[in-house]
């Protein structure tokens, strides 16, 4: 008969135990990493903004003009503009969400 506590334990004897305290002040460089996060956030942004806007003028001309295809493209344009803001601005708790479910894995 076979021990299976044995077996069930045998990957971390072999490999030890691996722990990870991620922390941006440890490496050069970190607080660089975060300001460009925030520039790219901040940009990503603004692009959103502007897509709404360009999306917005294309759903009221195409309204008014009675072109469908222009409305059309202008809705999906406020769409995909709002959800990539809303994606823009949740992202951060998203991957902490993730990581926090992760190291609850054991």
């Amino acid at each position: 008969m076979v021990n299976t506590t044995i077996l069930t334990d045998l990957p971390a004897r072999l490999l030890g135990q691996v722990n990870a305290d991620p922390d941006t002040s440890q490496l050069p460089g970190g607080q660089v990493l975060q300001n460009l996060t925030d520039g790219v956030m901040g940009w990503a942004l603004i692009l959103a903004l502007v897509a709404l806007l360009a999306s917005s003028a294309a759903w009221a001309l195409g309204a008014n003009s009675q072109n469908h295809h222009y409305t059309t493209a202008g809705k999906r344009g406020v769409m995909v503009s709002g959800l990539a803001a809303l994606l823009i601005g949740a992202a951060p708790a998203i991957i902490n969400f993730f990581f926090n479910s992760g190291t609850g894995v054991s």
